[in-house]
């Protein structure tokens, strides 16, 4: 069943990485990149410290941080134990995929940025539901466009994604939780 589920991720993973071309190859390294969205989050944290103030900043600004190690670090105990290949790092696929990223790496399961980018998207969509109410759309658009990227430059299969997605929303919601008590417990509001 494994294998068969397996043998489906790659087939849907060859389809979705053989739509691209190359005249959009520069614009899905742009999103790719780690850095790209750094005024993003310069901008969420403004509008967390614009509705919150800055006490609640620090608090967020901790709590995210360790969120965000937290999800990187559990993605790579996962890529770790699991030891699935990244597609571009397949010989069988070589010839089949486009290889648009600069660098394969070994494994790939699950998606890094898959996790960060969903954490992020609902953690921050989350806190800022009742002053923003479509923002959290907004964020989980974002993520899977950060997400898809990885497939189209083919450093991921569908079900690395999916699977750090889970991960991601699950993680988000957690310290999203821990966000809200630490605020109720030293934040008078």
């Amino acid at each position: 069943m494994i294998e068969q589920l397996l043998q489906y991720d790659t087939k849907l993973f060859l389809f979705l990485n053989n739509l691209g071309s190359p005249t959009w190859d520069c614009f899905w390294l742009v999103v790719t990149n780690r850095f790209t969205f750094i005024p993003l989050y310069i901008f969420l944290l403004y509008l967390l410290y614009k509705k919150f103030g800055l006490k609640s900043l620090l608090i967020f600004v901790v709590v995210i941080a360790i969120m965000i190690t937290f999800t990187d670090q559990i993605t790579n105990v996962f890529k770790r134990a699991f030891e699935r290949t990244r597609p571009c790092g397949v010989a069988e696929l070589a010839d089949k995929i486009r290889f648009v990223a600069g660098h394969c790496g070994k494994y790939g399961f699950f998606s890094g940025h898959s996790s960060n980018s969903m954490a992020t998207a609902v953690f921050a969509g989350l806190m800022l539901k009742p002053y923003y109410k479509n923002l959290l759309f907004i964020l989980l658009f974002w993520s899977a466009l950060v997400a898809y990227s990885r497939i189209y430059v083919g450093v991921h299969y569908p079900l690395d994604i999916l699977c750090g997605f889970a991960f991601g929303a699950i993680s988000g919601f957690m310290f999203y939780k821990l966000a809200k008590y630490l605020l109720n417990r030293y934040v008078t509001v």
